[in-house]
């Protein structure tokens, strides 16, 4: 069975983050470029009478 710690044994700020902070600011940047390639899409359809 997992070994259950107490609340009390939590300690605020102690936890290390960075691949958690890496993974959002990938998401983010592939968010970015998924919204500007499909504005850019949709320029082209627009222009060619798509």
């Amino acid at each position: 069975m997992a070994d259950h710690q107490h609340v009390s044994d939590h300690k605020h700020g102690e936890m290390d983050i960075t691949a958690h902070q890496k993974t959002f600011a990938g998401f983010i940047r592939m968010a970015i470029w998924v919204v500007v390639v499909s504005i850019l899409v949709l320029i082209f359809m627009a222009l060619t009478n798509a």
